[in-house]
C-alpha cells in the first residue's frame, strides 16, 4: 500500500468518525430529555467508534504491515463497540423508563405519554384480587 492511499483513507475514516462523535456531543446539549440523549449519542458509538478503529488499522497496515492478529484485532474491536453500545443504549433507555424521568412536552412522537391503543392502564398499587 502506498503512502498516498494509506494517508488518504486513514483521514477519511478518522475525520469522518471524528466528526460524528463532535457532532452526536454537540447535539446533546441540545436536546431536553434523557431518552433523546441516549438516541442522539448511539451513532457516534455505533458508527463513529468503528470508524476511528478502521483508520487505527490502516494505519497499522501501512506502518507495519499485514498481521493476522492485526487483523482480528480491529474486527473484534468494531464487533464489541457494536454490541456494547447497542446494549448500554437499551439498558439506559430503559432504566430511564423505569425510573419515571419525564419526556420533554415537545418531543415528537411522545409515544410514553399514553399507553398503546387497547392496553389498559393499571395503577400498580391498586390491584383486584
Amino acid at each position: 500500500m502506498n503512502e498516498a492511499l494509506a494517508t488518504t483513507l486513514v483521514g477519511i475514516f478518522g475525520i469522518t468518525g471524528s466528526l460524528l462523535l463532535l457532532s452526536s456531543a454537540l447535539a446533546m446539549f441540545r436536546v431536553r430529555d434523557a431518552l433523546s440523549r441516549i438516541n442522539v449519542f448511539s451513532p457516534a458509538t455505533g458508527l463513529g467508534m468503528p470508524f476511528i478503529v478502521i483508520a487505527a488499522f490502516i494505519f497499522d497496515l501501512y506502518s507495519s504491515g499485514f498481521s493476522w492478529f492485526s487483523l482480528i484485532m480491529a474486527v473484534i474491536a468494531v464487533l464489541c463497540l457494536i454490541i456494547v453500545s447497542s446494549v448500554a443504549s437499551n439498558t439506559l433507555a430503559r432504566s430511564t423508563v423505569l425510573s419515571g424521568q419525564p419526556v420533554f412536552r415537545k418531543t415528537s412522537p411522545n409515544r410514553l405519554a399514553a399507553p398503546p391503543e387497547g392496553v389498559v392502564d393499571i395503577d400498580p398499587d391498586v390491584r383486584d384480587s
